[in-house]
Order: structure tokens, then C-alpha cells, then sequence
């Protein structure tokens, strides 16, 4: 992994650090905030950024406000890119956006550099005000790490991230020394634990110089504590934990919080998606199927706008459940209704490695063969070489 790579991968997990921070704001303002919050996770994106905006209005001064309509921008840029799902950094080399992607629209993207720009203002007056805050230092570092993210997952500017990564990282470890019990701060200071104790030896050791803390296990920790907190932020995390329990292959950890999504969030049909993802990696070939029946049925009644790719990722998804069950007739029938969708290419490329599974099942070695090549290829056209490599594999070994 090259040097560049290797600083993207510190801060490219969208959705691990997002707005919805604690603030100083009036009432009205906060009330605001948490329904367009909560709008947001629904998937009621639009809504949510008028929510923001209503905020502001009622609190100018409301840095959070401004994040989290920075936030809603930034989620309507990676919704259009179809990269909002745990597949997209888990697995897969994700250290740069995808060489696929287009440029955000950009009044977008001026949005969102407004919305942030205003969050980023408030929180340094504040913090110049009140050097001791707490909550002066949370509300800088917050806005600093959505920057971070920004720049990793829609710019790929590995340098601009890193920087923003590291401010963030320092902000929330100085909000931790002011105030301990402020656990929401985290998950921040935790993701960057983590991802930093993921890197190789050489670039572990240049993350240390400049200043990150390394430890999966204590970055996994704060990340669960600032999940049973109960702050602003503690969604959150659990949605930062739905992708770290799954690389850990913490299953069951996994199900049960997106237990408690799917309860908190029920038009979020995204994460009916994840569900049966999770049940599929875990094994559970059967369950993953009725969670993604269950899921196609709200699909069905949901009119909203669709993320980039996602009905062919929902019949992918499902065509594997199917597959992995024995039953090869509707499994191809799925996959194949994939590929007639629009989707990422490297949901066409593992779609492709399934149906050669399918024919090597059915002795068809020359139709086999011919899948894992078309899905090596796409897989590798889409930053997933890990399932590149498999179909190789596979086709190297086929009779």
C-alpha cells in the first residue's frame, strides 16, 4: 500500500463520523436538529436538509446546524454514487473514491463547502472564546472530521484528509482530558484508533509520529461506549459498529444493532439491506433470504429515490442467499435480473463470480470460466480486488 494510500485509508469510512453533535444551541434550534437527524436516517434526505435549514434559522449561531446541513449534502453526493453500504469498506480497497465516480453536481458541492464553512467559523469562535470548553473543542473537532471524510470519499485528496483527520483526532482527545465522561467524543478518537491499527507496520509507525493513537481494541471500545452514551452522536456510532462488527465477524454484535436501527429507522430500507448482508457473511443463507423478502416487500412500497445501483444490489444480494441455499434456478434468476439493472460495476463483477459458481455447480465449465473472467475484470475496474482475485482463483481451478 503506497504512502498516499495508506492516509486515505485513515479517514475513509464514510458515515463513521457525522453531524449530529451536542451544541450550545437554543431549544428550538436543538428540536430542529433532532428531527432532521432523524429524517436524515430514514432516508428522508430532503427533508432533512429543510430541517437543518430551520435550524439555522432559528439559531444562527448553531455550528451543529451547519454540519449537519453539510452533512445532507455530503450524503446526497455518496447516495448518487450508490457507496452508502458496508460492502463499500469492507473487503474491498477503499482507499481512494472509485475511479467510476462522478464528480459531485456542483452546486452541491459549493453547498456543502458553505454549510461547512459557517460550522467551521462558529466552532473556532468558540473555541477562541472559551479555550477550556469541552464542548468548544467537540464542536471544532466534529466539523473538522466531516471534512476529513469529505475529502476522502468525494475529493480522494489523501493529503487534505489526513491533515482535517488528524486536527479532528487531537480536538476530541483534548475534549477526553477536559472531560472524561464526554464519551460521544469517542467515536471520533476511536474510528481513528482503529483504522490506524488496521495499517501496515510502516505507515502504523508514520501515524504514531504525527500524532494518532493506534489499539483496535480500545478504539472498538470507545466507539461502544459512545453507542450506549446516549448522546447526539450515539446513532452514529452504531452505525460506525454495524461496519467494524461486521470485519470482525462479530456477527451477532452486528444483527443486533441493526436490530435496534431497523426499530429507530423504519423507512430506512438500506438497512433491511445490510441485514441480510450481515446474515450472508455470517453464514445464515436462509435468514439472510427472509430479511431481504422482507425488505424487497418495502422496496416495493416506496416510491423515494433509489440510492445509485441499489435494486441491483438488493437482487445480487438476494441471488447469493439463494445460491448459497441450494436452489439454482432462482438464484440465477435474481442474478441475472441484476445485471439487466443499473449498479456499480462491482456488484456486476460479483454477480458475474456467483453465476460462475452456479455453472461450475452445473458442470458448465467453459460458461464458468467465461464468468470469472468478466467478473475479474469488472471487479478490478472498481477497487474490489479481493473478489478479483477470487474469481481468478476460481477459474485457474476450474476443470
Amino acid at each position: 500500500m503506497s504512502r498516499a494510500a495508506g492516509t486515505r485509508a485513515i479517514v475513509s469510512v464514510a458515515l463513521l463520523v457525522a453531524a449530529t453533535v451536542p451544541a450550545r444551541a437554543n431549544r428550538e434550534s436543538e428540536a430542529l436538529r433532532a428531527r432532521a437527524s432523524i429524517d436524515i436516517y430514514n432516508l428522508d434526505r430532503d427533508e432533512g436538509i429543510a430541517g437543518f435549514k430551520r435550524a439555522i434559522a432559528a439559531d444562527p449561531l448553531d455550528a451543529a446546524a451547519y454540519r449537519g446541513l453539510a452533512t445532507g449534502f455530503w450524503l446526497s453526493i455518496t447516495f448518487r454514487r450508490g457507496n452508502m453500504t458496508v460492502d463499500d469498506y469492507l473487503g474491498r480497497a477503499v482507499t481512494r473514491p472509485s475511479p467510476n465516480a462522478e464528480p459531485p453536481p456542483a452546486e452541491v458541492a459549493t453547498a456543502f463547502r458553505e454549510a461547512l464553512d459557517h460550522a467551521l467559523t462558529l466552532a473556532r469562535t468558540q473555541l477562541a472564546q472559551n479555550p477550556k470548553s469541552a464542548d468548544a473543542h467537540y464542536q471544532l473537532g466534529a466539523a473538522v472530521g466531516l471534512r476529513a471524510s469529505y475529502a476522502a470519499t468525494v475529493e480522494g485528496s489523501a493529503m487534505t484528509a489526513f491533515k482535517a483527520a488528524r486536527e479532528a483526532y487531537d480536538e476530541h482527545e483534548q475534549v477526553l482530558s477536559l472531560d472524561p465522561r464526554r464519551k460521544d467524543a469517542g467515536l471520533i478518537v476511536g474510528t481513528y484508533r482503529y483504522l490506524v491499527s488496521a495499517l501496515s507496520l510502516p505507515l502504523r509507525w508514520m501515524a504514531y509520529v504525527v500524532g494518532f493513537g493506534g489499539g483496535k481494541e480500545k478504539g472498538l471500545r470507545m466507539i461502544e461506549e459512545a453507542a450506549a452514551f446516549g448522546g447526539e452522536n450515539q446513532d452514529d456510532a452504531r452505525f460506525a459498529l454495524i461496519l467494524l462488527y461486521n470485519r470482525e465477524k462479530r456477527y451477532d454484535d452486528a444483527l443486533k444493532t441493526l436490530a435496534a436501527l431497523r426499530e429507530r429507522y423504519p423507512r430506512n430500507r438500506l438497512v433491511w439491506l445490510e441485514t441480510g448482508a450481515t446474515y450472508l457473511r455470517a453464514g445464515r443463507p436462509a435468514d439472510a433470504e427472509r430479511a431481504l423478502n422482507e425488505g424487497f416487500a418495502r422496496l416495493a412500497g416506496d416510491s423515494r429515490q433509489r440510492m445509485f445501483g441499489e435494486d441491483a444490489l438488493w437482487f445480487y444480494k438476494r441471488g447469493a442467499a439463494r445460491a448459497a441455499l441450494g436452489r439454482a434456478a432462482d438464484a440465477d434468476a435474481d442474478l441475472r435480473k441484476a445485471l439487466q439493472l443499473e449498479g456499480r460495476k462491482w456488484v456486476y463483477g460479483r454477480t458475474h463470480l456467483e453465476l460462475g459458481k452456479l455453472a461450475m455447480k452445473a458442470g458448465k465449465t467453459a460458461a464458468a470460466r467465461q464468468e470469472f473472467q468478466t467478473a475479474a475484470t469488472l471487479c478490478d475496474s472498481d477497487n474490489d480486488g479481493g473478489m478479483a482475485d477470487e474469481a481468478r482463483r476460481l477459474m485457474n481451478t476450474a476443470p
